[in-house]
This record gives C-alpha cells, structure tokens and sequence, in this order.
C-alpha cells in the first residue's frame, strides 16, 4: 500500500497552511474559549471557501466527494493550528449519518460552511462540543438518530472545546448499520489526523524553544538529553503519521481490515501527541504551564481529543477483538 499522499493533496495542505498560518489562530482559540465566536466563524468560513466543510459531502448536495485521505490531509492541519469548532462532527461525522434522512437537504448547508452540526454519540463521545455556537444538535443512539437541545455546559480540560449535555428533542430516525459505523470511523480517523497535527506543532515549537534558550552559556538544545527526548517524538509522530493514512486508504477501499486500522491509527496518534505534550511541558520548564503561552493550547487539546471519539482502550480492544476473529477463521 502507499501511503504518501498525492500532489493534488499536499498543494490542498499547503493552501490550508497558508491561510492558517496568516490568520491569528490562537487568538481565536482563546476567544472561542471566552465565549466569543466571531474570531472562530470568520475562520470557519475561509477555510469553507477553500472547500474543508464539503470535503466528504456527496456532490448532488454540493460538497466535494472527496476521500478519507483528504479528509485526514485537512484535520492535520486543523490539528497543527488549533483551530476551535466542531469540526469533526460536521466534516466528518455529519454527512455520514444525514444522507438519505429527513435531514439530507442539511448537507448543501454543511458543504457550504452556512450550517454547523454537534452530534453527542455515548459511549465514544457522550457530550456534544460547541453546542452554543453550532446550528444544530443531534444525539446518536445505537443506529438511532435524533434531534436534540442542550440542557447544561460543562467545563472541558480544554477550554476551548465547550461541552454540552444534550437530550432527544424529537422523533428519532433509524439509520443503517453502514452509514453509523462510517461515521463514526471517520470521525475517529479525523480526530487521529488532529492529534498528529497537534503533535507535530508541539514538536516544532519546542524545538524552536530549545534553540533559543541559553542556560549556564550555552543554548538548552545542545544537551544530548533533550535531544534524545525530542528524536523520540519525531519517531512516534514518524510511525503514527502513515497508520493514519493507512487508515485513511482502508475506509476508502471499504476492505474488512477498515476499522482495524482506524483503532490502531488512533491508538497511535494519541500516543505520539500525548508524548510531544508530556516533552513540549518538560522542555519548556515552567512557562509550559502557564494558560498564558500558546503552548498550553495544544496540550490542552491533546490531552482533550486522546478521549474523544473513542478512548485508547477502547481502540486497543477493537484491534484486539478483530485479531481474535482472523485467529479463529484461521484455525477453521
């Protein structure tokens, strides 16, 4: 299989890159995590001008059709920059689980950036983000799918990923058992892409610390301890950056290893991130603590999406029940 993504793909992350970088992300972040909104939705339409909401919208609703490895080439940088939203519950999870409902026409919306959905799906992710600022609600049920409101906020380890307890508000529509479990992969592959972009960005701005801060005359960078610790960042990222592609060409050929590798990719990213937040924090010393430094956006977020949509132990025990049933059709 390769893994390497297309031309067209990395000219697509560049261009989100661009605009991304210009724009004042963090600043935003932590307007959205105030309350404030406008920062986030003036980004949320730039980047639908580029085409990120309609990215796996199907093209008679007006989006793009594109595939799971576009969808991951977008949420890595969505991840790198710490843009707020709920980004992967539209882009990723919603078209999935509203084509061919009562909710279908939603999808012109979504692919155009006018319409933002939360969706709360218990147990992988119980409460809906951004319920406040989204323009509809839905809780997933089993293969059930129902409108919903929000009754209470809760406060998330990331400021900026405002949670909300949602309920039923209407008669609920059953769906297939192929769209949810789409769906939810998808979200799951999203949420992988973001870690290695969170993780990435970690990687980089503590390599950019340790080269400029000086300690007993010489700059930190030079001990070989930290050099150590920052190599073994670059080789988990190294190693969780293709599962996720991996994963992301399996659901796209709908093979029978799809959800395998989708729960191996997310076990994989959240361990890279989780490692670059741990390293970022101990080579930043005590400035890594402060909410003040950007810093503290990542790995907030990291330790945030490692639980979403699906914990690690979750995952390890789908790899784990898809190896037992390949063992048993084996010894057949």
């Amino acid at each position: 299989m390769r893994f390497a993504i297309s031309a067209e793909q990395r000219s697509f992350g560049q261009a989100l890159t661009g605009l991304l970088t210009a724009a004042d992300v963090p600043a935003a972040t932590r307007a959205w995590a105030a309350g404030d909104d406008a920062p986030g939705l003036r980004l949320w339409g730039q980047l639908a001008e580029l085409g990120v909401t309609a990215l796996v919208v199907p093209e008679e609703s007006g989006g793009i059709d594109g595939t799971p490895l576009d969808l991951a080439v977008a949420f890595e940088c969505l991840g790198h920059h710490g843009v707020p939203g709920p980004w992967i519950e539209s882009v990723a999870l919603a078209p999935s689980l509203l084509a061919g409902t009562k909710h279908h026409e939603l999808l012109a919306d979504l692919a155009d950036g006018t319409a933002r959905v939360t969706i709360a799906a218990a147990p992988l992710t119980p409460y809906a983000l951004d319920a406040g600022s989204a323009t509809h609600a839905f809780v997933l049920d089993g293969d059930a799918l129902s409108a919903a409101r929000a009754t209470s906020e809760l406060t998330s380890v990331d400021r900026s990923r405002r949670l909300h307890v949602v309920e039923a508000d209407g008669p609920s529509e059953i769906l297939a058992d192929t769209a949810v479990a789409r769906g939810l992969d998808l979200a799951a592959l999203a949420c992988s892409a973001s870690l290695v972009g969170a993780g990435e960005r970690l990687l980089r701005d503590s390599v950019t610390y340790v080269g400029q801060r000086r300690q007993f005359g010489r700059v930190i960078g030079e001990y070989q301890a930290l050099k150590h610790a920052l190599a073994d960042v670059r080789v988990a990222l190294d190693f969780a950056r293709p599962l996720v592609h991996g994963a992301a060409r399996g659901l796209e050929s709908g093979g029978d290893d799809a959800t395998r590798d989708v729960s191996a990719a997310k076990v994989a990213a959240t361990d890279a991130a989780t490692l670059a937040a741990r390293t970022a924090l101990q080579v930043h010393g005590a400035i890594g603590y402060t909410m003040e430094h950007d810093l503290s956006i990542w790995i907030l977020r990291v330790r945030a999406l490692a639980g979403a949509w699906g914990t690690t132990s979750h995952h390890r025990g789908r790899v784990l029940d898809h190896l037992m049933r390949s063992a048993a059709c084996t010894s057949d």
